[in-house]
Order: structure tokens, then sequence, then C-alpha cells
């Protein structure tokens, strides 16, 4: 157990790194353009994804994400005191990834965005994007599919630029992307509806998953 919680917190922590650090870099670098900065960190966020699973799957499962815990909690797969224990070692890797790019960019730690991300497009592209992602773990798990690392990668580096939210859908990297007042950052007042829309999401895939087993 010690070494499964210690995979979801690295993995997780690598994953904010990945995400955030790009995005500094890639806004840093694009002179302004924005459509290039979020390739950057589009692409950057994907291959990230891809060795992390590979390496961290094995171990622990590589959830990295909130609502793929619960989603295994629910169908039964893991115990209620693992997926607790996941929680919160993504939510603090999250967090601790986040932290680290702004050590490596000599940036105050401590940081709250100031970006806006409020509007009901938003939060249904939240809605959606969970969705989606959700279903594609499923269907290649149910698969043993040997492929799902490149399946995941790929699909949140195209829904980047197929969502209007930027595909978050992950409830510990929306509370620290709200922690750093960088380019993948979102304003605190701003998460809640976030938040909201990716649980929505959970729980409309439990629901068909249900429905189409019966």
């Amino acid at each position: 157990m010690k070494r499964r919680i210690a995979a979801e917190f690295f993995g997780t922590a690598l994953l904010l790194l990945a995400v955030a650090g790009s995005g500094v870099m890639g806004e840093s670098l694009a002179g302004g353009n924005v459509a290039v900065a979020l390739l950057a960190n589009s692409l950057a966020t994907g291959a990230a994804l891809y060795v992390i699973i590979s390496l961290f799957g094995p171990v622990s499962g590589a959830h990295l994400n909130p609502v793929v815990t619960l989603m295994s909690w629910a169908d039964g797969t893991s115990e209620a005191r693992q997926a607790a224990a996941y929680l919160s070692a993504q939510f603090t890797g999250a967090i601790a990834g986040v932290w680290a790019v702004h050590a490596m960019f000599g940036q105050a730690i401590l940081q709250f965005s100031a970006k806006p991300r409020s509007s009901a497009g938003l939060w249904l592209s939240e809605l959606l994007g969970t969705i989606v992602l959700l279903m594609l773990i499923r269907v290649a798990s149910s698969r043993q599919d040997a492929k799902l690392p490149a399946y995941v990668a790929l699909t949140v580096t195209a829904g980047y630029w197929a969502t209007s939210s930027t595909f978050f859908v992950n409830p510990a990297a929306t509370v620290a992307r709200g922690l750093t007042d960088t380019f993948v950052g979102i304003r605190p007042a701003d998460i809640g509806p976030f938040l909201l829309a990716q649980w929505a999401g959970l729980g409309l895939v439990l629901l068909i998953s249900r429905w189409l087993r019966r």
C-alpha cells in the first residue's frame, strides 16, 4: 500500500509539474502567441502522461485523478481505505508539483491564480470531457488493452484543443491550478463549478455503465 500511495503522489506531482512547467515555459517563449503556448503546453502534458502512466501503472494503476479513483471504488475494484489514501496522495501531489514549478522558475511558492474561467460553456466542457476520459478508461481497462497509456495521453492532448476549458477533467489538478498564477491557472472562485462538473461527469458515467450492463 505504501508503494501504491507513493506512486500516486509522485505520479500526480510529475503530471502537474509538466502541466504548469510547460505552461510557464511556453508562455515565456511564445512571445504573446497564445496558440503556440497552448501547443507547447498540450504536447508536453500528453508526453508526460504517457510516460507516467507507463511507469506507475504497474504499481498503483496510475489513477492520478480522483474521479478515476472513485470510479474504481464504485466498481468494487478498490477498497474504501485505498481510495481515501489515493485521494489524499493525488491532491497533495498535485499541489507539490505546482510548488516545484514555482521554485524552478524563481517564483513565489505560494500563489493564487487571477485567471477567470467562469461560464456555462466551460462547465459543460468539463462535464463532457470527464465523461469522455472515464468512458475511455473503462473500455480500455475492461479489455486489458496495453495501449491505455497512449489512449489517455492522446485524448488529453486533443482535449486541450477540442474543449473550451482545455480539458482540466481532474479535481486534484483543478485545485492545484488555483494555486498558480501562471498560464494554466484558474481563479479560486471559479474552482467550485469545475469540480461540480467533474463529479457530475463521474456520476453520469457510473449510471450509463450500469444501464449498459443491465
